[in-house]
């Protein structure tokens, strides 16, 4: 299956010319009114959003590994009939209540 080329000239009429400039300056237009745009106009706003873009993934994070670490020490704390297993996570459960509870 061929496929056909369009044969398009090189030089356009001036009033195709005019017709193309003026929607481009109309998409230009759009463009720079979006809010994209003027966010980055203003070095201020773009270090603002970076900086909240930064605190809420360094927060995500935190909260993620957290929650993460503490089903599996749940977990771990849950197999204490497994001889190996269960010594070790009695013994890390124990080392983590010390250093999270000063030793209480």
């Amino acid at each position: 299956m061929a496929r056909t080329k369009k044969k398009t000239d090189p030089v356009m009429p001036p009033e195709s010319l005019e017709a193309e400039v003026r929607a481009l300056r109309q998409e230009l237009t759009f463009l720079r009114e979006h809010q994209m745009f003027r966010v980055y106009q203003s070095v201020r706003k773009v270090l603002l959003f970076r900086l909240a873009i930064g605190m809420a993934t360094g927060l995500g994070t935190v909260v993620g590994a957290t929650l993460l670490l503490s089903v599996i020490v749940w977990g771990l704390s849950q197999i204490a009939f497994v001889p190996i297993l269960g010594d070790f996570s009695a013994q890390m459960a124990q080392r983590i209540q010390e250093a999270v509870g000063g030793g209480n």
